[in-house]
């Protein structure tokens, strides 16, 4: 067996049972795993230098595909109701099945890590049989120093083999394809699928699982800083403008997916980031768009036209192209990956409903409240069979990255607010003036002025009403802002529309919130109980 690149190849995979392999090719870099990925077929170049790569029938996340391995260690810890369990033997079955399969193949390797605190990241050694795969990984985790190679052990071990078919009778799996994560031994077997950023996220889901037992907050979140160390938070799930609103020209971008919160403040668990592309324009995001255009960045399901220009208004493969692309190539990107305390934590919704304002001000108990809730709304046409706003809620802004029970994370984030004075907002990126299909989207004009205004501090000093179906406060007046949309009931045409569809969309809330209520103390139920009440 050849080993191949830029590694002490006195380490091989042998320890972890591989064997009879054509070739491993260790921590190579963008230029060779380019040559690599055309040598195979894998990949098509485009104008500007991109990777152009499709993944076939998975074009985003098998979620109803991913099991946790439930044995002593994880039987008390895991939150089952949120995670499938797979037994220890079945788990050990699919290991020595894709040992076996990987047999006479060529496999890469990147030795990487998953955050970038040195005292709370994990070591992870991701092996892929796809060259570009091995590319997306390296863009996306933290990359060591050439020095630090020789002396790495890895904490984690991560194998993706999209070639090998499960089968749910031998490996208590669902379908040919799954995601298999041993948290006790930090194994992860990812087959059955060539979506890259099942890899990714199985070292989040790691972090999320052992970083709550250091007393760290992990988080899915961007975050960016200002000029005088004024770190802010953005929760939100997709659609909200995680992604877009931290990428502020202003300010300094730590990470725009995942971060760690510790002692000595915010840290970034990647190196890349992982950005949508569908209408991707430089207008509205330059930034973003520039990546586009680079040498080593990888370009998932994005359609070419006959000249290898990207099409990025063409969805034919999916809505969910993506870029993958490492952090610096953003202009204002920070180079540690680290930030002090937050001042700030967003909590961004997109509220296809119009009931909520486009800003309000929680107190931590609220902000568990919610935090806990992840709730915003799909519009209709985004999905088959949506054709009214439809609300979801995903607890802790990334339910199906949460091992653990939801409280623990809830708990954690409200006590480091407490210990930390941090001011906590949500703002509704979604409609104002009636809901999906009668109103407007909220104007992104307005939600900047508004965000500048809380990061800065001014919205502080502003005069606060309290909201009748959520008890939050919102702000009555501010510079530069017609006082009308700040309260949402006034933009409606009529206001006992906006009175029913706000007892419905609490309502809805309050549903969701009955199976949190026993994993809560008497502050948060009553945060929660205004909306409570709204809803009878």
């Amino acid at each position: 067996m050849k080993q191949i690149g830029t590694y002490n190849t006195s380490h091989d995979l042998s320890a972890f049972g591989f064997s009879g392999l054509k070739a491993v090719r260790w921590n190579l870099t963008a230029p060779a795993l380019y040559e690599e990925s055309a040598r195979r077929n894998e990949s098509r170049i485009a104008e500007g230098g991109a990777l152009v790569v499709e993944t076939g029938q998975h074009t985003g996340r098998s979620a109803a595909d991913k099991f946790v391995v439930r044995d002593a260690s994880t039987e008390d810890t895991i939150w089952w109701d949120n995670n499938k369990p797979l037994p220890p033997e079945a788990f050990e079955i699919l290991k020595q099945d894709m040992l076996h399969h990987a047999e006479g193949k060529e496999l890469f390797v990147q030795d990487l890590y998953g955050g970038a605190d040195p005292a709370n990241r994990i070591k992870a050694r991701v092996v892929t049989e796809y060259a570009w795969h091995s590319l997306f990984i390296r863009n996306l985790l933290i990359r060591p120093e050439f020095s630090e190679l020789a002396g790495y052990v890895p904490d984690m071990m991560i194998v993706d083999l999209p070639s090998f078919k499960a089968d749910p009778a031998r490996h208590g799996c669902r379908s040919e394809t799954v995601i298999a994560c041993d948290l006790t031994s930090r194994i992860v077997l990812i087959a059955g699928t060539s979506y890259a950023g099942e890899m990714k996220k199985s070292v989040f889901t790691a972090l999320n699982y052992t970083l709550p037992e250091k007393d760290v907050m992990p988080m899915h979140c961007s975050a960016n800083v200002g000029d005088e160390g004024d770190t802010a938070v953005f929760f939100g799930l997709s659609g909200t403008g995680k992604t877009t609103l931290s990428a502020d020209a202003s300010r300094t971008l730590i990470g725009d997916d995942e971060h760690g919160w510790g002692e000595d403040g915010i840290f970034n668990f990647e190196g890349g980031c992982y950005a949508k592309t569908i209408r991707l324009s430089p207008e509205a995001e330059p930034e973003i768009f520039a990546t586009t255009q680079r040498f080593g960045t990888v370009l998932e399901n994005v359609v070419l036209d006959e000249n290898r220009i990207p099409d990025f208004d063409d969805g034919s493969l999916t809505e969910n192209t993506r870029c993958a692309y490492p952090l610096d190539f953003i202009p204002n990107a920070s180079q540690s990956g680290r930030a002090p305390h937050p001042r700030n934590i967003i909590m961004l919704t997109a509220d296809a409903f119009g009931v909520l304002p486009p800003i309000s001000r929680l107190t931590p108990a609220q902000a568990m409240f919610h935090f806990l809730s992840g709730y915003t709304a799909k519009v209709a046409g985004t999905e088959k069979g949506v054709t009214e706003p439809e609300a979801t809620f995903s607890t802790c802004f990334g339910a199906p990255f949460m091992p653990r029970h939801p409280s623990e994370y809830g708990d954690l984030l409200r006590n480091l607010i407490a210990r930390h004075g941090v001011s906590c907002w949500l703002v509704n990126t979604g409609w104002t003036g009636g809901a999906y299909g009668i109103g407007s989207r909220m104007p992104i004009k307005v939600t900047r002025k508004l965000l500048s205004e809380a990061l800065n501090g001014n919205l502080n000093n502003a005069e606060f009403r309290v909201d009748p179906n959520f008890g939050f406060e919102v702000p009555v007046s501010v510079d530069e802002i017609d006082d009308s949309i700040l309260d949402p009931r006034s933009t409606w045409a009529d206001g006992s529309e906006y009175d029913a569809q706000a007892r419905k969309l609490v309502n809805m809330f309050r549903q969701n919130f009955v199976k949190f209520e026993d994993h809560v103390d008497q502050e948060v139920l009553a945060a929660a109980s205004v909306a409570l009440q709204a809803a009878e």
